[in-house]
């Protein structure tokens, strides 16, 4: 078995340290060797450690043979820090993988762009719960929450966040109160924290679609 995959069973197995040290020698070691960086660079960020592995792939762009391929994680890094901008001209330095088009739908609902974030998640080819939800929450800040409401739905129940179902709540608002409501429930049950904030800051559009519903019964 290669070193990295022994390295990668480490970290899954919960010995994030011993898998960090062990990836830290590797590069010492071998220097030029691209998988490394990207290994601990993807560690780093599911760490929250997202300027550590900035200056890492950083120094590595001088060190490996093809720096391009670092790009990717680098604008993960920038995006984690809030400098959208920064990622986005990255990502705009890339094929547009899956991966990067989903990235940069992301970047551009992060800079209040959700037109031009959609454009990018609807040409991703290879749809999952996580393009699902992005293209959810890019409808809803279009307003168009007959399309929200069916990617939200389109996530299987169990794979549901506390997110995800909050925001299937805001969709369905002005169209089925009762079942947005139940949304809500299992948002709370979930994560009760995240339900509130979602409720504080949502609360303006909410009250506005809860309008509309009552113009239609009028």
């Amino acid at each position: 078995m290669a070193i990295n995959q022994k390295i990668d069973q480490l970290y899954q197995a919960g010995q994030t340290d011993k898998a960090i040290h062990l990836l830290v020698q590797a590069i010492d070691a071998h220097p030029q060797e691209i998988n490394n960086y990207l290994q601990l660079s993807t560690y780093l960020l599911e760490q929250g450690s997202a300027d550590q592995a900035q200056k890492l792939l950083e120094q590595a762009q001088h060190l490996v043979k093809k720096p391009r391929e670092l790009l990717y994680n680098l604008a993960i890094c920038y995006y984690m820090q809030g400098e959208f901008q920064r990622a986005l001209t990255i990502l705009n330095e890339i094929p547009n993988t899956d991966p990067a088009l989903y990235q940069k739908a992301l970047v551009y609902l992060k800079l209040g762009q959700p037109e031009r974030g959609l454009a990018f998640a609807l040409t991703i080819k290879q749809a999952d719960a996580k393009v699902w939800e992005l293209l959810g929450d890019l409808w809803l800040n279009l307003g168009e929450t007959e399309q929200a409401s069916h990617n939200f739905a389109k996530i299987a129940p169990e794979q549901r966040t506390a997110k995800v179902w909050f925001l299937l709540g805001v969709a369905l608002i002005n169209t089925d109160h009762e079942q947005a409501e139940a949304a809500w429930q299992k948002s709370k049950q979930l994560d009760l924290k995240y339900y509130e904030q979602a409720m504080k800051q949502y609360q303006a559009i909410i009250t506005t679609l809860q309008g509309q519903q009552g113009k239609k019964h009028d």
